[in-house]
């Protein structure tokens, strides 16, 4: 028996999560290998056959208040892993995104389980920012190989010495069978002739509160220009649910909120029916952009998070969405901190509604340039294939024929 662990946290790293954990088992049964797999992730993983230690997809922040919260059950979580790994070491470790905790376990998997190897993959976008003179990499001294998924982030952590894999971007791998335009409208029993607007505020607690007031009064806004709009807010946790319900109707949207438990399984007609998108920076981002959706992105965080951020510790990015970063120019807009107002993001989403505009049109057009930049389908299957080939060999000779 080959016993991975596939640490993680938040909605989209139990989503990147669960697409690996299904190829390591494809992967595995390929070559003839027993897999158990041990998970700090979510339900995602879990309905892909991972062994939840621990449900980490809602513990997520960014910024020093934010994060509070958390502290005490990320402690907990700590001790309860800790003993789990005494009883059931791990032949191999894989790290996917979430810098803080992951950052932490690889040290300490390094200094208890010298031999095990430690892989991350989705690394910290340590390529797009920085912290003072220089970003931090040390993620390097104990991975003992990272699988990029962007080329910049390939050639960042190779010139530091760093063992690196270019696998590519996992979403690449969801884009199979999309549905056409009229066929996601007459699923979601919309018209053809309405717009539709997609509203996606948040995927941790705190974005309910920084983003979620600007987007449902932009929203609004919009509904009230164009009265025939039709908005669709996927919920990303079903605890979100009730306040996306409440702010919406508080703001006077006329919305259809799509509960979390039927967001993933619809996220291909949604996209398929969008006319436009206002959404957070992140990984829906790129979603977004590879499924063809116009997009206006922002991202606000508390005053005391942006004051220690800027002046104490000089963190600097030149552009906070995924889109932006790979194509290193702006092409979709950005709305960051005091810039991001429902005002600001009306007047950019105004004419991205317009399928005529030179806006909306130069967008569409960059799209194409962002996929092939981001590398060739099967991702998940070549980075579960390097996961494997680092296993040392002891743990592949103890397997029955």
């Amino acid at each position: 028996m080959v016993r991975l662990l596939v640490s993680t946290g938040e909605v989209s790293g139990d989503l990147q999560g669960s697409l690996l954990v299904k190829a390591l088992f494809d992967e595995a049964r390929a070559r003839g290998l027993d897999l158990e797999v041990l998970a700090l992730g979510g339900e995602r993983m879990q309905r892909n056959g991972a062994q939840l230690i621990a449900d980490t997809a809602a513990m997520g922040a960014i910024g020093l208040l934010e994060a509070l919260p958390f502290v005490l059950p990320t402690l907990q979580l700590q001790q309860r892993l800790r003993r789990a790994l005494e009883v059931t070491p791990p032949d191999a470790v894989v790290l996917i995104d979430y810098m803080g905790a992951n950052v932490s376990l690889g040290l300490r998997i390094k200094r208890r389980f010298p031999g095990v190897p430690v892989l991350y993959y989705i690394a910290p976008q340590e390529w797009a920012y920085r912290l003072g003179e220089s970003g931090t990499t040390r993620l390097i001294g104990f991975s003992d190989r990272i699988l990029a998924i962007f080329p910049e982030e390939a050639r960042f952590y190779s010139s530091r010495g760093a063992a690196v894999t270019w696998v590519g971007h996992p979403l690449l791998d969801t884009l199979v069978d999309l549905p056409s335009r009229a066929e996601a409208r007459a699923a979601l029993q919309l018209s053809d002739a309405v717009p539709v607007l997609l509203l996606l505020p948040a995927s941790r607690r705190q974005e309910l509160r920084y983003l979620l007031p600007a987007m449902a009064a932009a929203a609004a806004e919009l509904q009230r220009r164009h009265p025939s709009l039709e908005v669709l807010v996927p919920a990303g946790l079903s605890c979100f649910e009730q306040t996306l319900a409440e702010q919406l109707a508080a703001a006077g949207v006329r919305a259809r909120l799509i509960p979390a438990a039927d967001a993933d399984r619809l996220k291909p007609q949604l996209c398929a029916a969008a006319d436009l998108a206002l959404t957070k920076s992140g990984t829906a981002n790129l979603e977004l952009a590879l499924r063809g959706v116009p997009q206006v992105v922002g991202y606000r965080v508390g005053r005391v998070t942006a004051f220690v951020a800027q002046h104490l510790l000089r963190f600097s990015v030149s552009h906070i969405s995924p889109v932006n970063l790979v194509l290193e120019r702006r092409l979709v807009p950005e709305l960051l901190q005091h810039t991001f107002t429902a005002q600001a993001l009306v007047e950019a989403a105004e004419p991205l509604l317009n399928p005529a505009s030179a806006e909306r049109q130069r967008m569409l057009e960059g799209y194409h340039e962002l996929r092939e930049r981001l590398g060739e389908p099967g991702v998940t299957r070549r980075a579960a294939a390097a996961v494997l080939d680092q296993l040392p060999h002891r743990a592949v000779e103890r397997v029955p024929a």
